[in-house]
């Protein structure tokens, strides 16, 4: 991480990574209920992956640390199978393969994630208040 790590740098990067946070979601809660011919095919929920970035390589001895996005993965959870021989989706013996969103999981992260990216802003325009006091005193 670059030295000289800036509050508006560490409170961008936090936004970032919450963005990255609700895209996902919003990708989930998409595909939520969707079908699929097997389970192979089926949807599976995504979740980003962050890390903790330090100012410099001696484990943050400045205090200063901001998030990094390593990737988005997809979740390990099974799809539902539900029997629905009618279904225009449905396999040889009748099933259906439904995604395995859980949409209250989904919605509590989007209430979660808008609260933290509230968070930063909060801090950017207390930081920027802050300056401009500073500057004015400066007169």
């Amino acid at each position: 991480m670059a030295s000289n790590m800036s509050l508006f740098d560490i409170a961008g990067r936090a936004m970032s990574a919450q963005l990255v946070r609700l895209n996902t979601s919003a990708s989930n809660l998409a595909n939520a209920g969707s079908v699929a011919r097997s389970e192979a095919e089926a949807y599976r929920p995504l979740k980003p992956v962050f890390e903790t970035l330090f100012e410099n390589e001696n484990g943050g001895a400045t205090g200063k640390a901001t998030v990094g996005v390593v990737g988005v993965v997809s979740s390990n959870a099974a799809p539902q199978r539900r029997f629905e021989p009618g279904h225009p989706l449905a396999d040889a013996e009748g099933y259906i393969h439904l995604s395995a969103v859980d949409a209250n999981a989904e919605l509590v992260e989007m209430v979660e994630t808008a609260r933290q990216y509230r968070n930063n802003i909060e801090v950017l325009e207390t930081a920027k208040s802050l300056t401009l006091e500073t500057l004015r005193l400066g007169r």
